[in-house]
């Protein structure tokens, strides 16, 4: 009988985006609670620190470090940091994003186009590059980007967001290509709409609401744990030939 590897990151060294809340904390705790030793990434540290410390009150082991994503130099320090002090990378979960406008396209500012793509792309690229530098010197290494249904089908209201998370699907489609042969996996997962802060603009109004129940077979939205598992499949051993993927996790919205 075939023997199917168990779920299990004992002896892994991952790191998680946006880990001070919503789906990032979820996958940081998950990965914690079997075995992983968890670098938490987000802006500040104090959200960083408390998580840790929960984490830590569970038997879990959490690095807070702080960086903001849309920074090159703080993302190229935090890997400075990672290669002196563990040497190593196993795991990337490319999680933390904005989406700092919500309205018409053709009134969309500049700026706000600037930040989603400073962000959202250029932040998850370079993470993935650097990331990749670490795995590569070890000849193996996953990455899971968290992208969006956005990404496949924009909606009305949000595309810019949703051509930002359609470069990050292109941009793991590419990169399995590429690191395949250094022993590399890259996959994204496609969540629909979650409830966290970050979708608050979402879940809080009635017209949403309603679209959702009409658009969603199972007609409601996902909590941030319910994401988790896909990601933690990508992530471990479960899902050695899976490379290149896009995991939709969207209640059948896209069905």
């Amino acid at each position: 009988m075939t023997k199917v590897p168990a779920l299990d990151f004992t002896d892994t060294i991952a790191l998680v985006t946006g880990a001070s809340r919503g789906i990032g904390e979820a996958v940081a705790r998950a990965m914690a609670a079997l075995g992983a030793e968890v670098i938490l990434v987000a802006r500040k540290l104090e959200s960083l620190e408390s998580v840790a410390e929960s984490i830590a009150s569970e038997g879990g082991r959490a690095v807070p470090m702080a960086c903001h994503t849309g920074h090159p130099g703080e993302i190229a320090a935090l890997f400075e940091r990672i290669a002196a002090e563990r040497g190593r990378l196993d795991v990337l979960v490319n999680n933390a994003a904005t989406n700092p406008y919500y309205g018409p396209t053709v009134d969309a500012p500049e700026w706000a186009f600037d930040k989603t793509f400073e962000v959202n792309v250029k932040g998850y690229f370079l993470m993935c590059q650097h990331a990749a530098r670490l795995m590569m010197e070890a000849g193996a290494g996953t990455m899971v980007n968290v992208a969006s249904v956005a990404g496949l089908s924009p909606v009305p209201q949000q595309v810019v967001y949703g051509m930002s998370k359609a470069a990050i699907i292109a941009m793991t489609k590419g990169l399995a290509k590429e690191l395949g042969p250094h022993g590399i996996r890259v996959n994204a997962v496609a969540p629909g709409v979650v409830e966290t802060r970050f979708a608050e603009a979402l879940t809080s109004s009635e017209q949403i609401q309603r679209l959702v129940r009409e658009l969603t077979p199972l007609r409601r939205w996902a909590q941030p744990g319910e994401i988790v598992g896909s990601v933690l499949y990508l992530a471990s051993d479960l899902s050695t030939y899976t490379t290149g993927a896009v995991l939709v996790c969207d209640g059948g919205m896209t069905a």
